[in-house]
């Protein structure tokens, strides 16, 4: 019996022992670990940081157009006939009025020659039937169908010298005459395509902006733009633009016009950069600063060394950085990096970032 109760002794012994241990070893770990979280807390977050600054910013958007001749018109001709002459040169330079197509038009002397023939009659017919008028012999009613057939001839007359005038296709404005599609003494007609004449100095450049951006953009404003295989930058004014928006694409067509000296050719694919408004003493900041939050937006800035949150308002943003309109002021320290693990009152030690300009 002395035996049981001996080993009874030693296993209770062995129970406490380990429960002992089991409860010193928790204490130790609860007391490490809570060094460590005091530790942590007192160690600053190391985080890149920027002073703010105003600039000069200019609110620009990129936008495609093309370039369009100044004036261009296909040259056709009024009346069908035979071609008697061909003026100009295919690529040749021409002045506004001068002749370019001769038609044939015999047919039509001959006629002026009868017309001017039967008009010389019936004048001296009239002036005779006036005399007789005025010698009471003749009535008021016979001298008045002679006055009409007079006038009737003479309108004769001057239809035909119009429609002679048909028979020249003169130039309607000074340009450049494009390739010829005709030669001497083909048949032509009123649907025939002789040839394009245009007129690319200046030109023109229509593009679309979107309908958020139409009320931006007013006339006299500057653009520049590039064209394809050539790195030159262009500069154009806006002329005009249209009085609506377009339904079906919902963007505002806008025109401009360049100098062109030649290298621009009406056709071409054009980059257009257009500045849409000028502000002076912005505060801009990086966009990756910036924590999306349910009422705007949001960024952390450092205040004696601790992150502090402040909401901010701003309605334009470029590809890198947004446009501050409320919330910031010259001087502040923004926090523009580690953001996601940083909270209110955070210990931060921010490294100055130097300024881009």
């Amino acid at each position: 019996m002395k035996l049981k109760h001996i080993i009874y002794i030693i296993i209770a012994l062995l129970l406490c022992y380990l429960v002992y241990n089991r409860i010193t070893k928790s204490s130790s770990s609860k007391g490490a670990e809570g060094k460590g979280v005091k530790s942590g807390a007192d160690q600053a977050i190391s985080v890149k940081g920027m002073i703010v600054k105003t600039q000069t910013f200019t609110n620009d958007i990129a936008v495609s157009g093309s370039i369009d001749a100044n004036e261009q018109v296909q040259i056709r001709s009024e009346v069908s006939g035979l071609v008697r002459k061909i003026n100009f040169s295919e690529g040749s330079n021409v002045s506004k009025g001068s002749l370019l197509i001769k038609i044939d038009d015999s047919e039509l002397q001959a006629q002026l020659v009868q017309a001017l023939t039967k008009e010389k009659l019936a004048s001296e017919t009239e002036n005779r039937a006036q005399k007789l008028l005025k010698a009471e012999a003749i009535s008021q009613e016979e001298y008045d169908a002679t006055l009409a057939e007079f006038k009737s001839l003479k309108a004769q007359s001057q239809l035909i010298r119009a429609q002679l005038a048909r028979t020249e296709i003169r130039a309607p404005f000074s340009g450049k005459i494009g390739l010829r599609n005709i030669s001497d003494g083909a048949y032509i007609t009123p649907t025939t395509e002789i040839t394009n004449l245009v007129s690319i100095n200046p030109i023109k450049i229509t593009f679309s902006v979107p309908e958020k951006y139409a009320q931006r953009v007013q006339v006299g404003a500057a653009i520049t733009f590039t064209v394809a295989g050539n790195s030159k930058k262009y500069t154009a004014k806006v002329y005009a633009k249209e009085p609506g928006i377009s339904v079906d694409t919902r963007s505002l067509v806008i025109r401009a016009k360049a100098d062109n000296n030649g290298d621009l050719l009406p056709g071409t694919f054009a980059n257009i950069n257009l500045p849409l408004e000028e502000i002076k003493d912005a505060i801009l900041i990086p966009s990756e600063a910036v924590i999306p939050i349910l009422k705007g937006k949001q960024i952390y800035l450092s205040k004696d060394g601790k992150a502090k949150t402040i909401v901010v308002n701003s309605d334009i943003r470029t590809d890198q950085d947004i446009l501050v309109t409320d919330g910031l002021s010259v001087g502040d320290t923004v926090i523009i990096s580690g953001i996601m693990a940083l909270k209110e009152g955070a210990k931060v030690k921010v490294n100055i970032l130097k300024s881009k300009n």
